[in-house]
């Protein structure tokens, strides 16, 4: 179930309880009727913030695991490096120009050459 489907339901649940506690206490002061309604709702709203908690674990476990490095790739990336510095250039300004690929991916700001290596122009 989607959480936003389930904060829907919890809004829906709390206006007919709330409803139902205005109405049960109107109605002859049925004060069984009232607090049944109120428990609901406030179990409705125990339950919304449960849910909520534990989604928001488990998108950070998820993120933390995607941002797990893969060694495959870094053992590719560091053959390629050695690639290029045996093929003669210059070993800080690849490695310098791997970190500004690597920050550009992830999103970072200033990742437009202000780190150049000692071998840029």
């Amino acid at each position: 179930m989607n959480l936003r489907l389930l904060r829907l339901a919890v809004i829906a649940v709390c206006v007919v309880g709330i409803a139902g506690m205005i109405i049960g206490s109107l109605a002859d002061n049925n004060n069984g009727a009232v607090i049944t309604f109120g428990l609901i709702t406030a179990v409705s709203i125990v339950v919304l913030m449960a849910v909520a908690a534990t989604t928001r674990a488990l998108e950070g476990r998820a993120s933390g695991a995607a941002a797990a490095v893969d060694e495959e790739i870094a053992a590719d990336v560091e053959q390629r490096i050695q690639a290029l510095v045996s093929a003669g250039a210059d070993e800080a300004a690849v490695r310098a120009l791997v970190g500004t690929a690597v920050r550009l991916g992830r999103g970072a700001t200033g990742a437009t050459g202000s780190s150049r290596g000692a071998g840029s122009r």
